[in-house]
This record gives C-alpha cells, structure tokens and sequence, in this order.
C-alpha cells in the first residue's frame, strides 16, 4: 500500500452511500453472501444512525457497520472485498504486468474452481457522470457495479464480466451505464464512448474498463475513478500497517491533520497534551508533550496504544472530512475499549460528520455491542466446509434494543462465538 494508505477523496456536498456489498466464491466466501447496509421502514429513526440513501427516500442505510466473530471466520474477507473493488476500478490498469492474474482468491476448494468469482457494490448519490465532478449533479438515484472473474488457462484469474447500472431516484429498473462481457463493451449514451473505440480494443483481460478509460481522459471513468478514492482503508489482500516513514511524511505535510489529531488527543485525555513533528536529519520525526513529563517524549518511546491510535487517525479523519468511507481491519487492536466507543460517535455526530461518512470495521470487542444499534452488527461465522457466512443482528428474531447484547453474544446466543473444548 505504501503511502497510498492515507491518499483521500474529495470534499462533496451531496451524499454518496455505499449499502449493499455482495460477496461469492471470495477467499472463504463460497457461496453468495450479502451484507445490506439498509433498515427496514418501520425501525425509528435514530439520529445520526441512519440516513436516507437519496434526499427525500424513505429507504436509510447505516453509517457504521461492524463486523464480529472469531479468528479466521472471515471478518477481514468482507473489508477485502470492498478493498479489492476499489483498487480494482482504481490502479488495476497501471499496478500490474498485463500477464499477470489479478492479486484475489477463490474459495480452496475443488468445486469452487471453475465457478466465477463475483463481487458486487450498490451505492446512492447523484448520477449525472458527463460532468466529471459527481457533487454538481442535480440528478440523483443509485448504482450497481458488478464484477465476476474467472480462472483461465494456467490458473490466471482474469475478468469475465464487469457491469455498471444506475437508477434514477433509486426506484425501477436498473439502466444499463455499461456491460463488459469478456472483450466485448457495449455502453449506454451516459457513458459517452464515442471516440474511444481504440482504447476499448486494448482493455487487458486482468484491468477494470473504468481504470483503463480513465488513463485516457474518458470524463465518466475520471468522475467514477475519483469517487473510489474517498474510500481508505488498512486492507487490501493482507492487513497493512503504514510505515513510520510514511505516516510522517503524511502529518508533516498535513498540518490540520495534526491539529485535528491533537484536539482529540486532549479530549480523550490519553496523559498527552500534544503531537509535534519535528524536522530531522532523516526526515520528519515526532514529539510528544506529556502531563507531567519535563521533556518531550519521541515516538518509538509511546505506547504501542497511542501509536495505533495516531496511526489510524488520518483514515478516521479523511473519512470525516471529504464524506468517504474507513474501512479499518481490526480497529481494536492495542486500542483502549473505552476509546472505541469514541470513535464511532465521531461517525453517529452530526457536527463531526456533517458529510455522512460511513465506517465499515472488524473488532474482536464484544463490549462495544452495547454502543452500536442492532442494524450496525454484523456476524461472520464460518461451519465444518470452511464456508462463511455473513449475517446481521437485525435477521435474527427477537433482539430488542434493551437487550444485553454483550453478555448475550458471549453465551453463544447470536452465534459467531469461538468453540473451545
């Protein structure tokens, strides 16, 4: 990932919502699996929660969605997934040979192997992509990309089919914006191929049309390319820890980041007054102000607490400040359970949050059940085949908000809960 770990969206003014995220024959996904963002009409509002996913819509989709379960049940497969769509329409064309497979992997079974593997996203906002800038667009509705690759001789994986859909107001059918069917692109009149026939001919088998078009200047794939970016996240076939290196750079060249990192540090009370990046012989270096403490303390001295916190911040922030989307692999690694709860208010908060960002995340914390509604909770268990399967709180019969949903999850009631013994 290198430095592209904190590389942000833009600020927008209307609303973009990613609420449905399908998942088939993925890592330990064999068979389809969806993880449905919306809430049914007849829950009541919750402010901060829920939002509509068009302005006026009576459908609302969440801003958070964590996932739970135990090791290897297949938590970080559905972060990957998304991970993987957005590098997908974002740098398949130029981050890899063009003999190369695409960078995913089947389910690790026989059966599995000649069986496509398919990713889909829906998401709302405006739909109007002649104007390369998606926030200008008075028109609005929602989308469907799909993907589905295929093994092909000597075990590539390469594209079969990669299709975008739109519906305006969201209600209707799906209107065909474009459909790959292997080398074979037709496209509708928003799409706007005219005088792009050539490039279509040198779309690789293992690069996204949007991604290729986009290197071209094709106006509707920079506008789409674009809005993938304001997705950022620490997964994309593994976990992914910035490095030092990169996560100085990032603050000494972001200045308000840094003062942004430092109000919520006071507010947080972790024993820290401020961060300080100083210049040194090898780069920048950062400082930590202390209570108490009569000298600055130096980075590699901090807890490995506060450096994850202070890690993951950029990504928290950016989300926040363009109206993007986090997706954090194990948010709760080495960071303290009563500051979790923190920073999922900072998505439910409307001051904080003006441009309803969305924060998709794994955690192992049971406690932070008790600070989520039932619509943000989402389970991943896997059975005896190795086969996952995603499921939310709000399918199954009989939660209620009173409910203790800590000291039920631990009892194995919700399931998705480690077998020992």
């Amino acid at each position: 990932m290198n430095g592209e770990w904190y590389v942000g969206g833009r600020q927008r003014e209307d609303s973009t919502m990613l609420y449905r995220l399908e998942i088939e024959n993925f890592y330990s996904i064999r068979h389809p699996q969806a993880v449905d963002l919306r809430v049914g009409d007849a829950v009541p509002d919750e402010p901060g929660r829920f939002d509509p996913l068009i302005p006026g819509s009576k459908e609302r989709a969440v801003r958070v969605a964590a996932f739970f379960g135990p090791n290897a049940s297949g938590k970080t497969t559905v972060l990957r997934a998304l991970m993987f769509i957005k590098w997908f329409v974002q740098h398949s064309h130029q981050s890899q040979q063009p003999t190369a497979s695409l960078p995913c992997e089947r389910f690790n079974a026989t059966g599995a192997a000649d069986a496509p593997t398919r990713i889909a996203v829906e998401f709302s906002g405006p739909l109007d992509l002649s104007l390369g800038d998606l926030t200008t667009s008075e028109a609005q509705g929602t989308w469907r990309y799909e993907l589905k690759m295929k093994q092909h001789h000597g075990g590539r994986k390469i594209v079969d089919s990669e299709t975008l859909k739109q519906k305006r107001d969201g209600v209707g059918k799906w209107v065909k914006v474009f459909d790959r069917q292997g080398s074979t692109v037709t496209a509708g009149k928003s799409f706007g191929l005219g005088g792009f026939s050539m490039v279509i001919d040198k779309v690789r088998d293992n690069a996204s049309l949007i991604a290729t078009l986009a290197q071209f200047d094709h106006k509707p794939s920079l506008t789409l390319h674009t809005a993938a970016s304001s997705i950022g996240g620490n997964i994309m076939i593994e976990r992914t820890d910035v490095s030092d290196h990169d996560m100085m750079h990032y603050y000494a060249l972001n200045e308000g980041t840094v003062d942004a990192l430092n109000r919520e540090i006071q507010r947080i009370d972790l024993g820290i007054r401020s961060m300080r990046i100083h210049r040194g012989p090898n780069g920048p270096i950062a400082f930590f102000e202390h209570e108490g403490l009569e000298q600055p303390m130096p980075w590699q001295l901090e807890s490995h607490g506060t450096r994850s916190f202070v890690k993951y911040f950029p990504l928290l922030n950016m989300a926040l400040e363009t109206g993007g989307i986090a997706v954090i692999d194990e948010l709760d690694v080495s960071i303290h359970p009563l500051v979790l709860p923190e920073v999922i208010k900072w998505f439910h908060d409307d001051r904080r949050n003006p441009l309803k960002a969305q924060l998709w995340l794994t955690c192992h914390a049971a406690s932070l059940l008790e600070d989520l509604a039932k619509e943000e909770v989402f389970f991943c268990e896997k059975n005896s085949k190795g086969e996952t399967s995603v499921y939310s709180l709000q399918d199954i019969k009989n939660v209620r908000r009173t409910d203790n949903r800590y000291r039920k999850y631990l009892s194995g009631v919700y399931g998705s809960v480690p077998q020992i013994g």
